[in-house]
C-alpha cells in the first residue's frame, strides 16, 4: 500500500477547514502542518481534527520545516499565485481553491509553473464532482443550440459572514470570486468559445473601499450563438428573493434546477445552499400540430445529493488520484484559466464601461 501523501494545509476559514477535514480522514494524505496568520483559527482547526498537528504563521516558514509533497491552499485569491508558485518550486503538489488566482496574469503564472516543475495543480471547481451539477449540463447539452444560461448566486451576509465578504472585495469582486464557477458550467453546457463579454457592477456601501463594488454582472457571447449571464452580490443589503437562479434554455425546451430548502429565508448565506439542487425540471418544446406541447415535463429527484464537506471530500480524491496516476491536468488548468479571462474581462467592461471581446 502507498506510503499518504504529506499534505501542508494553508486557511482555515470554511473551504480550508472543509479540506483538511478531508484529508484528516482520507488514508491518501497525512497532514503536516496547519498554516494561518491567526493564531486562534489555525488552533481551533487543529483541535477539531483532534490536535498534534504542527501549527505556522508563515507559509515560507511552513514549508521550510515540514517539506511537504502536497499543499492546500485555501487563502484570499491575491495570495494564490505567491503561495502556489512557492509550493511548486519547493517540489509539491498543489490544490487551490477558486478563483485560481486574482488576476489572469497570475493564473497563468502558477499553470506555467506547474508546466516547468512537473507538479500536479488542482483547481477547487467544486461543481465538477457534483453528482447532480453533473446532471444538468449533461441534460443541458441535449436541449440543441444556441443555448441561453442564467445563473445567479446573491448572498444576504450579516456578521462574521459580512465581514469575510468585505475583506474578499479587497482582493476580488463578487462576479470574479463564484463566477468562475458558474462560468465553467456554461464553457461545459456549450463546449463552445467564448468571444466577448459585457459587464456592469454597483457599490452599495460604504463600508468597502471606494474603487470596489460588491455587485456584479456579466454577459457572454459564445462563438455558436449561445449566451449567457451571471450576477453576484454581497452584503446585508442583499435581497434574498431569486438569489438562486440556474436556469437553461435551447430550442428543444429547458432545465432549470428548482431547490426550495436552498431557496429559502436565510438560505443565501448557507454554504451548503450553494451548491443544493435538490431537483432538476426538465420542459420539452414539442409542439403537434394545434400548437400543444406533446411531453409533459420531467422532475429528477436530486434529494441524496452529498453535503459540502462530502464534495470537497470527491475533490481531494481527485486530487489524490491526479498525483497517484499522473493525470495530464492540462485542459483542467487551461479550463479554469479560460473562466478567469471570462470574469476578468467583465470587470474591464464594467471600469471602462465598453464589451470586452476575448
Amino acid at each position: 500500500m502507498s506510503k499518504p501523501i504529506r499534505i501542508l494545509c494553508i486557511g482555515a476559514g470554511n473551504m480550508g477547514r472543509s479540506h483538511a477535514l478531508a484529508y484528516h480522514q482520507l488514508d491518501g494524505f497525512e497532514i503536516c502542518g496547519i498554516v494561518t496568520r491567526s493564531p486562534e483559527s489555525r488552533a481551533a482547526l487543529n483541535k477539531e481534527l483532534g490536535g498534534g498537528y504542527a501549527e505556522f504563521g508563515d507559509v515560507e516558514e511552513a514549508l521550510a520545516a515540514t517539506n511537504p509533497e502536497a499543499v492546500s491552499i485555501s487563502t484570499y485569491p491575491d495570495t494564490h499565485a505567491k503561495f502556489a508558485v512557492a509550493a511548486m518550486n519547493a517540489g509539491a503538489h498543489v490544490f487551490v481553491e477558486k478563483p485560481l488566482a486574482e488576476t489572469v496574469a497570475e493564473a497563468e503564472e502558477i499553470v506555467a509553473a506547474a508546466k516547468a516543475t512537473g507538479r500536479k495543480v488542482v483547481i477547487g471547481y467544486i461543481l465538477r464532482h457534483h453528482p447532480s451539477w453533473i446532471r444538468f449540463i449533461e441534460v443541458a447539452r441535449t436541449l440543441g443550440k444556441p443555448l441561453v444560461m442564467r445563473m445567479n448566486l446573491n448572498q444576504q451576509s450579516s456578521g462574521e459572514a459580512w465581514a469575510t465578504h468585505r475583506n474578499l472585495i479587497s482582493s476580488i469582486s463578487p462576479v470574479v470570486d463564484c463566477g468562475v464557477h458558474y462560468v465553467d458550467v456554461m464553457c461545459q453546457m456549450t463546449r463552445a468559445r467564448p468571444v466577448r463579454v459585457a459587464g456592469l457592477g454597483a457599490r452599495l456601501t460604504a463600508e468597502i473601499p471606494e474603487d470596489r463594488i460588491n455587485y456584479g454582472h456579466l454577459q457572454v457571447t459564445f462563438d455558436d450563438g449561445s449566451v449567457g449571464w451571471y450576477e453576484a452580490g454581497w452584503g446585508p443589503m442583499m435581497s434574498e428573493t431569486a438569489f438562486f437562479v440556474k436556469d437553461v434554455v435551447g430550442p428543444k425546451g429547458c432545465v432549470t434546477i428548482e431547490a426550495k430548502d436552498a431557496g429559502g429565508a436565510g438560505a443565501s448565506a448557507e454554504v451548503d445552499a450553494h451548491t443544493k439542487t435538490e431537483s432538476l425540471h426538465i420542459h420539452h418544446s414539442d409542439i403537434d400540430a394545434d400548437g400543444n406541447f406533446t411531453k409533459e415535463d420531467e422532475w429528477i429527484d436530486m434529494q441524496d445529493e452529498p453535503d459540502h464537506d462530502e464534495l470537497c471530500r470527491r475533490e481531494q480524491e481527485y486530487f489524490l488520484e491526479a498525483i497517484r496516476e499522473d493525470l495530464d491536468l492540462t485542459d483542467h488548468m487551461e479550463d479554469a484559466v479560460n473562466s478567469m479571462r471570462i470574469v476578468a474581462a467583465a470587470d474591464e467592461s464594467y471600469k471602462t464601461g465598453k464589451m470586452v471581446e476575448l
